[in-house]
């Protein structure tokens, strides 16, 4: 299979996205007065896109290293240098240069390396060096760093909620997390990858809608682009047979992992050496990178995929014991690794998910704070059994917590509210007594939602004695600050990132010093982006916080029940104004509509953006 993608694709560069502190630290630096920076990281993770933005629009010089060109000498400034020139007159000339940014510094050729490294010594040139991690860097290069000529800031991967972003740019529309999800293990953070793929899905039709919503999905086999072949040459171009039939049979293995004891040690031991497994410490083999198995799968016979291909029935007891695990993480009050292929195989493979599974798996990454994916796992299970009663409660969870009470009475279809769905749609409501008053229920998590909501002293003696939610309850009590972030910190520490926003919210209130009341609202709104759109009545101080003055006021209005026209009157402003501030905000606060504004009334401690 070949790919070839239209050349107007190549020319349009995708947003950039994120990074926001990554770009400060950068500018900052060149605007300090001081002599540069290096930036390393993994290839593809979008060093060159982010040293773009930070040198756009000023007066910069470039120069980059190439393959081709590594045994010329001074090749990557041959652009800005006479033809034939001295280390010596090249230092000359190119100390009258601002800013000099050069990319691809591992590639450079050694009298290129030299002047770099010496342009840092003399100090008049700010430099910004872009290098990638795990390839051999020229000695005059790395100096530059082991040498303290320049600091040196590694570069992480992208997230995976700014990843989702990105892919969702790429394919032409909102992604739904599942997807989002797939395409950010495939990738590993290379965006270079992301693009390639995304591009694939959306000019092959591999996506397809979500009935009832804008997002889209993708299922099936990965499509085999000209990137998705680069990136796996080390697999597919494996000649040893024995090698070569290892890693197929480890292909059509996934998702239940073999053991040691299967194989050949020898070759194991070969192919480890080589990054190409891992074994686990109960000697269970799998293949290094997600993308291997599926480009052997693709690459192998079709009666050979036929004979070694898992059917999802030979999956059911590996996925009853997921559930299990899952189950007993959430007993265990520990959400930090979700590892459960099983489960993820089965939705990739566009196979059912069963209601029981997807009902833990969704319950265990709400608790998590990643609503959208509770959202997505519980409709993988309602759409094989579509009145299951503990898929229906996770999706009106997810939906409650994020505020949308619209859709907690669509998923609910006339049913009364009970339990937690009752607790969790009066306070996206805004009705706290009754939101409290509705808790029942003998789990922690039940009672827990009463310091959510904040009204610890109704669950104080109800928690497990020295657990981190009877901390979190008697901290809210006394309305220790210190003791809120601490706790904060241990929610974190355990995966409860939504808890641990709301602790940090609920601590920037109660403490007196406005320097730890500003760290601990920092805190809160970090882990609150990271929670897929969950606006909880903890939160509302925070998500206001993030708008501007006039989305505020706007938004305080319109929660109020004013009409656009009303608000307009009331503010002086145009109506199609209004309309643009609360389309910008709802983006802002992943709303839909005005329905999951009331518990967004302005709070007293909420600053201004």
């Amino acid at each position: 299979m070949t790919y070839e993608r239209d050349a107007k694709t190549l020319e349009l560069p995708w947003p950039f996205t994120g990074r926001e502190n990554e770009l400060e630290l950068i500018r900052g630096t060149l605007t300090a007065g001081r002599h540069g920076i290096v930036v390393t990281g993994p290839a593809g993770c979008g060093k060159t896109r982010l040293v773009t933005e930070a040198v756009r629009g000023t007066d910069c010089a470039r120069a980059a290293g190439t393959p081709e060109t590594k045994h010329i000498p001074f090749a990557a400034f041959a652009h800005l240098l006479p033809e034939t020139v001295t280390l010596h007159k090249a230092v000359q000339l190119l100390g009258t240069v601002r800013t000099l940014l050069v990319d691809d510094a591992h590639l450079l050729d050694d009298a290129s390396a030299a002047l770099v490294h010496q342009l840092a010594v003399q100090g008049r040139t700010r430099l910004l060096i872009v290098a990638t991690d795990g390839v051999p860097v020229p000695g005059a290069v790395s100096r530059l760093w082991t040498g303290e000529l320049l600091p040196r800031f590694a570069l992480d991967p992208l997230p995976r909620e700014e990843t989702a972003q990105l892919s969702a740019a790429g394919s032409g529309g909102r992604l739904e997390p599942l997807t989002a999800n797939r395409l950010h293990r495939l990738c590993r953070g290379d965006l270079r990858l992301l693009r390639d793929l995304s591009g694939a899905l959306r000019e092959r039709g591999l996506l397809t809608g979500i009935p009832g919503s804008d997002e889209r999905a993708w299922r099936g086999p990965v499509p085999l682009t000209p990137t998705v072949r680069e990136r796996t040459t080390s697999v597919v171009d494996r000649i040893d047979p024995e090698e070569r039939e290892t890693l197929e049979l480890l292909a059509f293995a996934e998702p239940l992992p073999p053991t040691t004891d299967d194989f050949d040690l020898r070759v194991l031991e070969r192919l480890e050496t080589d990054g190409l497994i891992d074994i686990d410490d109960h000697g269970a083999v799998r293949l290094a990178h997600p993308l291997h198995g599926p480009v052997l799968r693709a690459a192998a016979g079709r009666l050979r995929a036929r004979r070694l291909a898992r059917t999802p029935d030979q999956c059911g007891p590996a996925l009853k014991d997921e559930a299990a695990d899952l189950a007993q993480l959430i007993d265990e009050a520990d959400v930090r690794e979700l590892r459960a292929p099983v489960g993820e195989w089965l939705v990739e493979a566009g196979e059912p998910v069963p209601a029981e599974y997807a009902a833990v798996r969704a319950r265990a990454v709400r608790l998590r704070g990643e609503l959208r994916e509770a959202a997505a796992w519980a409709q993988e299970g309602l759409r094989e059994s579509p009145d299951d009663p503990s898929c229906l409660l996770e999706l009106a969870l997810a939906a409650a917590q994020s505020g949308e009470v619209t859709t907690v009475h669509e998923i609910l279809a006339g049913r009364p509210a009970k339990g937690e769905a009752a607790t969790w749609l009066a306070a996206a409501r805004g009705d706290f007594d009754s939101a409290v008053r509705s808790i029942a229920g003998d789990s922690v998590f039940a009672r827990y939602d009463a310091v959510r909501l904040g009204a610890p002293a109704q669950a104080a003696a109800r928690l497990p004695v020295g657990s981190v939610f009877a901390a979190h309850a008697d901290a809210l009590t006394r309305g220790d600050g210190p003791a809120l972030d601490r706790a904060a910190g241990r929610l974190q520490e355990r995966g409860f990132l939504l808890f641990a926003a709301e602790a940090h919210a609920q601590a920037a209130r109660a403490h007196r010093d406005p320097r730890a009341a500003r760290t601990s609202r920092t805190r809160a709104v970090a882990l609150a982006r990271r929670c897929q759109g969950a606006h909880t009545p903890a939160l509302s101080g925070l998500v206001l916080g993030e708008l501007t003055t006039r989305q505020r006021q706007i938004v305080t209005l319109a929660a109020a029940g004013l009409s656009n026209r009303q608000i307009a009157e009331q503010l002086t402003l145009s109506i199609r104004t209004v309309g643009n501030h609360l389309y910008s905000a709802y983006a802002r606060l992943g709303a839909s509509d005005r329905a999951a504004l009331p518990w967004l009334m302005e709070q007293p401690d909420a600053q201004p953006a």
